[in-house]
């Protein structure tokens, strides 16, 4: 999984479980998910229950079970 913004990779590692806010609803990724794109807004990622990154708006793309999330700064 990585999460990045214009300036930084603010995580890049393993990860079996994401939370995220997407635009719609809160949703969450988890091994071998089914491809999804989708459009997230401000809140909280979380990481395997341990890690919370905030966030702007972004978006998240997950295929092949790799998790891709780009954020506003």
């Amino acid at each position: 999984m990585t999460i990045l913004n214009p300036k930084h990779v603010l995580f890049d590692g393993e990860a079996s479980s994401v939370f995220l806010p997407g635009d719609m609803a809160e949703f969450e990724l988890l091994d071998y998910h089914a491809p999804i794109v989708s459009l997230l807004r401000p809140g909280k990622v979380q990481i395997d229950w341990q890690t919370t990154i905030p966030i702007k708006r972004g978006m998240v793309k997950f295929d092949n079970n790799e998790c891709m999330v780009l954020v506003e700064e």
